[in-house]
């Protein structure tokens, strides 16, 4: 039978996670982001199911071999995830392996589904890589300013909430952020228009979480807020590392063009909720 870890018991799944792995099953299996984690047995699982706090997505975790676990998922999604997922706004159910095994698995177990996929790179930053030549010129109208308690609480910002929902997807409360995270956005006039920010942590590593609003798009404001960002971890021993869509080639350019390398790729799979 499939069950909710308690937020106390992740530890138990520490051993499930494939060390060369996604940062987000990390993070909250160290409870640093928030999360919720099923598992087939509650005392000593050995498979799992992460379902992201930002409801992104889903990550398979340890055994992928566990028919236990396996032969009871799709009930499991149908009965529990799916209302749940429905009714908090999520159209499709999108779920990836901790490690490349997990691919054959899923494929088989949601055979029935109308399943679909799509390739996903990571990229990391490491300090003798930075292209510290690679500036760019920003407009005279924008500023870029660091996320701070004093910015994020100014309500003089017309859409200030926009920065409270990115920071508030990824942690359970602005304090969790500002002790673990930083990030930088840019500003024109009195409207927020471009955020980068630490969305997953695990000890010196920091996933990038970065949006620009469509009417300021097209002017790079994604690699100028990057850049500061990127600046700050190098400058304090942080390890950037930017997960992203390989159809996504906008992004892919921002981050080959600062320094970073590709150091894995992985697949991820998706079938509609209705």
């Amino acid at each position: 039978m499939i069950s909710e870890l308690k937020k106390v018991e992740f530890y138990k799944c520490k051993d499930l996670l494939y060390e060369h792995g996604q940062l987000e099953a990390k993070a909250i299996i160290a409870g640093v982001n928030p999360g919720r984690v099923f598992v087939d047995d509650i005392d000593s699982p050995t498979s799992g199911l992460i379902w992201l706090g930002n409801n992104d997505g889903f990550i398979f975790i340890g055994d992928e071999k566990n028919e236990g676990f396996n032969t009871e998922l799709n009930n499991f999604i149908d009965k529990i995830i799916i209302p749940e997922a429905i009714e908090v706004g999520l159209a499709w159910f999108e779920g990836i392996g901790n490690h490349r095994k997990w691919n054959t698995t899923i494929k088989k177990i949601f055979k029935s589904r109308k399943l679909g996929s799509w390739n996903q790179r990571v990229y990391t930053l490491q300090k003798d890589n930075y292209k510290c030549n690679y500036e760019l010129a920003i407009e005279q109208e924008y500023k870029v300013m660091k996320i701070c308690k004093t910015l994020f609480e100014n309500n003089d910002y017309k859409n200030i909430e926009f920065l409270h929902s990115k920071i508030l997807e990824y942690w359970s409360s602005p304090d969790r952020f500002f002790s673990s995270g930083i990030g930088y956005c840019t500003v024109y006039k009195d409207e927020i228009v471009s955020v980068c920010f630490s969305g997953f942590v695990v000890e010196n590593v920091h996933c990038i979480d970065i949006e620009t609003l469509e009417g300021h798009q097209g002017k790079k404001l994604a690699q100028i807020t990057a850049l500061s960002f990127v600046k700050e971890c190098l400058n304090n021993n942080i390890i950037p590392y930017w997960d992203c869509m390989e159809s996504n080639k906008p992004s892919i350019a921002v981050a080959e063009n600062i320094g970073f390398k590709n150091v894995f790729n992985y697949i991820g799979y998706e079938f509609p909720l209705k």
